[in-house]
C-alpha cells in the first residue's frame, strides 16, 4: 500500500496540486505508481495491469473504437518548487505542473468519472520519460506487452498549451569526423589540420535550405545544425582529428533510413572520413485523417499545429497507432524553476476531453 493515497474525487486543478506534492523525479516514481495503481484498482469498470512502475488501465465495453490517453509520471529534478502553490490569479506553480502532472490529473479524472465512455479507453501512466530513451517506461511496455497498447488513436497529454500538436519530428544525431596529421604548430606544413578540414562541413551547414513539407495540412519545418565541434590536442600541435556533431530534425514523412541517407548525401563531398550515427528517434505522422482524430478535433476545437520536437507519440506511431499531443501545460515553462500552469487551461482541456468521450 502506498504511504499516501490519491483522492480521485478532487477536481482536476486540485488533483494536479496533489500530484505535484507527490515527488516523482525520474527513477523515483514507485510511490506515485503505487498510489495510481491503488486508486485505479478501486474503480470497478477498469482492468489494471502493471509492469515495473508503469500502470495501464483499460475499459472493456466492446466499443467500436479504442483510444489511449497516455502520460509520464516522472519529472526533472525539483528546483525548490515543491510543494505546489496556487496564486490569486489562478496559476498553479510547482515542479511538473506543466510537464506533465496537469495532463496526468486529466487522465485520472477521466478514468474516475467517465465509467461508460463512447469509446473504449486505455490509460497509460509510465516512468522515466525525462531521462535516457532506453529507460522509457512506455517503450518497455511496448516491448513487453504491445497488446496493452492496442488502439485506434492516442492522445499524449504533453504540454502544448491546450492546443493540438500533430505527430512529431524525428531526431537524428550524427558525428562527422575528419582526419589529418599531427605536427608542431611552428612547422604546420609538416602536418594536415583536421579542424581546417571540417570547413566544408560548416560551409554546407551554413548554406543548407531545410525542407518545409505539408503533411495532413500541417507544415513541418526541418533543421540541420551543428550542435558540437571537438578537435585539438594542445596549443602547439596541429590536430589530427576533428568531430562535428550534427543534429537533423526531420519531418515525419521520412523514416530512419531516409533521414540517414539524406544526411549522408548532404555531406557526401565534404571530406568526411567517418560518418557515425550517434543517436536516433523516429518521427510520427499526425494521423489527423483518421475518423477518431477527426472526432477529437471537432470536440476540442481550434486547429492543429505541427509538433516541433520529439515526443512519445513516436512510440505509438511505431505500433501503428496515430497520435497527437494535447494537454493544459505550456512547454515553454517545462523544466523551469518557475514552472506553472493556468487553472483555466486544466479545466478547459478536461471539459473538451469529456465532451469527446461522452457526446
Amino acid at each position: 500500500m502506498p504511504d499516501t493515497a490519491l483522492d480521485l474525487t478532487l477536481d482536476a486543478p486540485a488533483l494536479t496540486a496533489a500530484l505535484v506534492d507527490f515527488p516523482s523525479v525520474s527513477g523515483q516514481e514507485k510511490p506515485l505508481a503505487d498510489a495510481i495503481e491503488q486508486a485505479l484498482r478501486a474503480l470497478p469498470h477498469l482492468t489494471v495491469d502493471r509492469l515495473g512502475n508503469n500502470v495501464v488501465a483499460r475499459t472493456r465495453l466492446g466499443r467500436a473504437e479504442r483510444v489511449i490517453l497516455a502520460g509520464h509520471i516522472d519529472t526533472v529534478p525539483i528546483a525548490d518548487n515543491v510543494p505546489s502553490r496556487l496564486d490569486d490569479d489562478g496559476v498553479l506553480w510547482g515542479c511538473g505542473t506543466s510537464d506533465m502532472k496537469s495532463g496526468v490529473a486529466l487522465q485520472l479524472r477521466i478514468a474516475a468519472t467517465v465509467p461508460a465512455p463512447n469509446r473504449d479507453l486505455t490509460f497509460v501512466f509510465y516512468d522515466n520519460e525525462e531521462v535516457a530513451a532506453h529507460l522509457n517506461g512506455l517503450g518497455q511496455v511496448a516491448d513487453a506487452h504491445p497488446d496493452w497498447l492496442t488502439g485506434d488513436f492516442a492522445v499524449l497529454l504533453e504540454p502544448p498549451d491546450a492546443e493540438v500538436e500533430g505527430g512529431c519530428q524525428g531526431t537524428l544525431r550524427v558525428q562527422l569526423r575528419t582526419k589529418g596529421e599531427r605536427a608542431h604548430s611552428a612547422r604546420s606544413w609538416m602536418g594536415a589540420n583536421a579542424i581546417h578540414a571540417a570547413a566544408p562541413i560548416l560551409a554546407r551547414l551554413s548554406s543548407y535550405e531545410p525542407r518545409r513539407p505539408l503533411i495532413d495540412g500541417l507544415e513541418y519545418r526541418e533543421g540541420l545544425n551543428a550542435v558540437r565541434i571537438e578537435g585539438g590536442v594542445a596549443g602547439n600541435v596541429i590536430p589530427d582529428a576533428c568531430t562535428v556533431t550534427v543534429n537533423y530534425r526531420y519531418a515525419p514523412d521520412r523514416d530512419a533510413q531516409q533521414a540517414i541517407a539524406h544526411v549522408r548525401e548532404v555531406f557526401a563531398d565534404c571530406g568526411v572520413a567517418e560518418f557515425v550515427v550517434d543517436d536516433h528517434s523516429g518521427g510520427a505522422l499526425p494521423g489527423l485523417s483518421h475518423p477518431a482524430a477527426a472526432a477529437f478535433m471537432k470536440a476540442v476545437g481550434g486547429s492543429a499545429r505541427p509538433k516541433f520536437g520529439w515526443t512519445d507519440v513516436s512510440r505509438f506511431s511505431a505500433l501503428g497507432v496515430p497520435a497527437v499531443n494535447y494537454g493544459p501545460g505550456d512547454a515553454l515553462f517545462a523544466h523551469k524553476r518557475d514552472e506553472h500552469v493556468a487553472v483555466e487551461k486544466i479545466i478547459h482541456c478536461e471539459t473538451r476531453l469529456r465532451e469527446w468521450l461522452t457526446s
